[in-house]
């Protein structure tokens, strides 16, 4: 550009913008007039200066995102519980102000989503501001959030005017949002379509449908979801939505529908949405052709719509729907009350318009011209506003979303999370339909809900359902009513002018049934030896149902074999894989026949085995206590496994023992139940690594030994699990106190022990009388233990790790067992012991008194934001040299506010708004003071002793504070709720 065309520019345009337009390409090349020398002066006016075009588009396009910025916002934001296809979850995402007035601002409705929401929004100079959903589209990815300007005070908010027109391809564009997390990301890029499908994101998730998509290269990723796609000007052309992750492809959604939305929302206008039921797709006219599209209509259709690439072509209709039975897969459509059709747009402009009226359709099929008259139905009718809570599951009527993919009537009761009593498989959570239950037909949510009122707590009751992936294959099982734990039996609602669900009780639990009696009868094992055939009248299956991720547990149900050691007080012994604390049901299974309630009696904190009772009044059966032998098994006895296939069929082989080893169960990355300090037994069995569980017996039928599933470290997501022996002998002192009666109680020295070799210990400084000793008295092995960890404690005189054993009150220490726990009878106070050790330490014999204690099952927790408090259970004082707290986190919900703000399981909880809360009961006392909806300051500690603060706003309509606490008198635990927000009840 010449500077005689400067001039030109000059006289077209005002005197401020020809200013702007010099300052901009004296940016562009670093200089100013003021600077410039006469002789300067005339170079330029006798030399060209070359001014690219696209250096003024930058200059353009930097002024205008410097304007654009201030109408976007980062929203943070928690979709609170599993709704529909969409599961709860923490995220965040991008959004920018479409109304500064009123407070609005757009985002996609997968951010919004279709069930509870909370969430903030962080404006350009990281203003905050709370967030509700006001409003979400039923089909298309768009929706409305609202906020109140007036708490924004030190920017000035600018909304963003959409301009659907403008989006032309060939436009330069700008994504600017939440990229990737980031607070501000700009990405560029050009439209190259403007008239694609909406994108396919796979089944039983959440899919536009019905409506074009704008293409483009701008490699945005996860956060820029909402964020706006600017021209040039400054316009807001489209929205962003979605992208490929095997190309540079995004996809935003045109802004003609939502500003139409918009404006209904600005005039207090409810947006009408209006559907026949069908998923229409653009099809090219070569394909049109090939499905019956005869060549006058082509030729119309281009005439009219000379830009457009095809035509709509019905993809799927929905049985039972408004155009069923009258529209066809493959018809294509042509016009609607006499409108020639094209787009999307001009389908939903119709519909939209005309709920609850006949529209008359045109379409062709097979070269043939049909007229359809359907009656145009709510869209917002057949997309559920209300779930139900019970037995720790929920529910709402199946959606159009999801009808849609399997083209079956929108009506049945859709379980948006499998969990809870209805945990039908542990790998598929969503895409269940419940057709019966308790031989009742449900077909819709209410018919459910009146049937659910009628079932008792604790029933064991028949369900049908079937996986929409496989109309074909109804499944039938058993379930178990839980309305104790999972007490809620809760409707939640969507309020639109609140933003919030409203929810109302819908009946109390019924009280349980009384046990009655049954009848049983054992198949022996078919084996010759009838003495080892009858031992399977002393098996049974012994379930679990843990509804609380306690102890750093999952929540899940667990199923092992268990030996009855007293048929007629009904004492079992189980692996504690199955049992890992008593914050749960537990269910013994006699003869694969009668299933009755037991109870937990104990729990060894390092050797894996739990004791359960039931009561033998209510099954008729022989059950039989069987022989226990006392004597140890030694490497080399011959003996004969029984056990339970994984399928738990009972399976029986000769083996012998080919090891007994002294160890300790590897600890996981996160601390919870394992088993140390035990002498385990190894068997040459191929049988027995496909079993479980079981026993392993003498010819006689004596029991030897239990085989336990021992619970191990994870990996990669997935639990490994040990199979090992456990010698009767080693349970002989629980055994005898249980058979007089009483309940076990156990002291332990509380620390992790492990073996070394002769050689090692004379590296150690083991002095040789020690090691000459150990050679006479040891019948086993030749090894000594040494203090491979200590557990956290606050006694001055303790055991340190590398102590190498010599003798505990004076007796030699040879294996693991000699340091077994002294177990008393549980009557009266606990009177702890004093041990006395001799080890070696750094090379010197040391005499050290050891106090001798109790490990404290977990008996009190609580429940803060959405994650699950407790003191420290063993497994953490097994880890961990210092405690900073005893409010240790355990668990945290997916989409709680701990997770939302950074509260994370293995964290402990020091101080409140700067209060000390050194133990959970402090804890309680001050949260319950915090009010709702307001944030509090909280100090914690990683489990790696970092300390941290975070603010955190409490949310007690969702995520009330509730304690539990076992009663010491009668065993059972006992909910309160401390900051429970007013319901509505019927």
């Amino acid at each position: 550009m010449t500077f005689s065309s400067t001039k030109r520019l000059q006289e077209e345009l005002s005197d401020t913008e020809f200013n702007d337009q010099v300052i901009k390409r004296q940016a562009i090349h670093g200089e100013t007039l003021e600077s410039s020398s006469d002789d300067e002066m005339s170079f330029v006016e006798e030399e060209e200066i070359q001014m690219p075009e696209e250096h003024f588009n930058n200059a353009k396009w930097q002024n205008t995102i410097s304007k654009v910025v201030g109408s976007v916002v980062s929203i943070h934001f928690a979709q609170v519980a599993p709704f529909d296809c969409d599961p709860a979850l923490v995220s965040e995402a991008t959004g920018f102000v479409v109304d500064s007035e009123l407070g609005i601002i757009l985002t996609n409705r997968h951010v919004v989503g279709a069930g509870p929401f909370v969430g903030y929004a962080v404006f350009d100079n990281h203003e905050e501001c709370d967030v509700l959903p006001i409003y979400r589209d039923p089909v298309h990815d768009f929706g409305f959030l609202k906020f109140d300007p007036k708490k924004i005070k030190y920017m000035n908010i600018q909304a963003l005017e959409l301009k659907p027109s403008l989006a032309k391809v060939g436009s330069e564009i700008r994504v600017i949002g939440n990229d990737a997390g980031e607070k501000l990301s700009i990405l560029a890029g050009f439209i190259s379509r403007i008239d694609r499908n909406a994108p396919d994101y796979g089944e039983l998730t959440y899919n536009d449908f019905n409506t074009e998509y704008i293409q483009a290269a701008a490699s945005a990723s996860g956060g820029s979801s909402g964020s706006p796609v600017v021209n040039i000007d400054g316009h807001a052309v489209a929205l962003q939505a979605g992208g490929s992750t095997e190309a540079s492809t995004d996809f935003f959604l045109p802004v003609n529908r939502i500003l139409r939305a918009l404006n209904c929302i600005r005039e207090d206008k409810p947006v009408t949405r209006g559907t026949i039921q069908t998923q229409w797709i653009l099809r090219p006219y070569d394909e049109c052709r090939r499905l019956g599209l005869t060549s006058d209509r082509e030729l119309e259709a281009r005439n009219q719509f000379p830009e457009r690439i095809g035509l709509l072509v019905a993809e799927t209709v929905l049985r039972e729907g408004p155009s069923d039975t009258k529209i066809k897969e493959g018809d294509t459509l042509i016009s609607i009350n006499g409108e020639l059709i094209a787009s999307f747009m001009q389908v939903d402009d119709i519909f939209d318009k005309s709920v609850g009226e006949n529209v008359e359709l045109l379409i062709q099929r097979g070269g043939k011209d049909i007229t359809v008259e359907c009656e145009v139905g709510d869209l917002h009718a057949i997309t559920p506003s209300s779930y139900l809570e019970v037995c720790g599951a929920t529910f709402n009527e199946l959606s159009y979303q999801m009808a849609r993919f399997y083209a079956i009537p929108v009506r049945g009761v859709f379980l948006s999370s499998a969990t809870g009593s209805f945990n039908f498989d542990s790998k598929e959570k969503v895409g269940w339909i419940v057709d019966a239950i308790d031989n009742q037909e449900t077909p819709n949510l209410e018919t459910f809900i009146e049937v659910m009122k009628t079932v008792p707590d604790k029933k064991r009751v028949t369900v049908r359902y079937h996986h929409l992936t496989d109309q074909h294959s109804p499944n039938v099982s058993s379930i178990y009513i839980d309305r104790h734990w999972c007490s809620e039996f809760r409707i939640y609602q969507r309020n639109d002018k609140t933003g919030i669900w409203d929810y109302k009780n819908v009946a109390e639990p019924l009280k349980p049934l009384p046990e009655v009696p049954h009848e049983a009868k054992f198949i022996d094992l078919s084996i010759e030896n009838k003495q080892l055939a009858k031992l399977s009248r002393s098996l049974v299956t012994v379930t679990t149902i843990s509804p609380i991720p306690l102890d750093s547990m999952s929540a899940e149900s667990r199923k092992t074999s268990g030996l009855v050691i007293d048929a007629q007080q009904g004492y079992v012994i189980v692996s504690r894989r199955a049992v890992l604390h008593d914050c749960l049901d537990v269910f013994v299974t006699i003869a694969d026949s009668v299933i009755v309630p037991a109870e937990v009696i104990f729990l060894h904190p390092t050797q894996n085995y739990a004791v359960v009772k039931y009561d033998p009044s209510l099954v008729k059966a022989p059950v039989e206590t069987p022989r226990l032998s006392f004597e140890r098994m030694k490497r080399g006895d011959r003996a004969h496994f029984i056990g339970y296939t994984h399928n738990n069929r009972l399976v029986s082989s000769d083996t012998k023992v080919t090891d007994i080893s002294s160890l300790s169960i590897p600890s996981n990355l996160i601390p919870r139940y394992r088993a140390t300090n035990l002498e385990a037994i190894g068997i040459d069995c191929n049988v027995s690594s496909r079993c479980n569980s079981g026993i392993i017996a003498d010819d006689d039928g004596t029991v030897r030994a239990l085989w336990l599933p021992f619970l191990g470290e994870i990996h990669d997501g997935k639990e490994k699990v040990y199979l090992l022996g456990l010698d009767m002998t080693d349970l002989k002192a629980v055994i005898d106190l249980l058979q007089i009666g009483k309940r076990p109680r156990i002291n332990i020295v509380d620390a992790g022990f492990g073996s070394i070799s002769i050689a090692q210990a004379r590296i150690r400084g083991i002095p040789e009388e020690w090691i000459a000793r150990m050679e006479r008295e040891s019948e086993n092995r030749l090894q000594f233990m040494q203090v491979t960890r200590v557990s956290f404690s606050k006694e001055e005189e303790k055991l340190l790790p590398g102590d190498v054993i010599l003798c505990v009150e004076g007796k030699l220490v040879k294996e693991m067992r000699d340091l077994d726990g002294i177990v008393t009878s549980g009557d009266g106070p606990n009177e702890e012991q004093i041990l006395n050790f001799k080890v070696v330490r750094n090379g010197k014999i040391v005499d050290i008194s050891v106090k001798t204690v109790e490990v404290n099952e977990t008996s009190h927790f609580a429940v803060f934001a959405g994650c699950i408090l407790q003191a420290p259970h063993h497994a953490v004082l097994q880890a961990m040299s210092s405690i900073p707290s005893s409010v240790y986190c355990t668990f945290r919900g997916q989409s709680s506010p701990a997770t939302q703000y950074g509260i994370a399981a293995t964290n402990f909880i020091t101080h409140i708004n700067e209060i000390e809360t050194p133990d959970l009961d402090t804890f309680l006392e001050v949260v319950k003071n915090i009010p709702d909806n307001t944030y509090c300051k909280i100090r914690l500690v990683t489990f790696d002793n970092v300390p941290f603060a975070i603010s955190l706003k409490t949310n007690y309509h969702y995520f009330p504070t509730a304690q539990l606490k076992k009663d010491s008198a009668t065993g059972k635990w006992i909910e309160d709720e401390l900051n429970k927000t007013e319901e509505k009840t019927d």
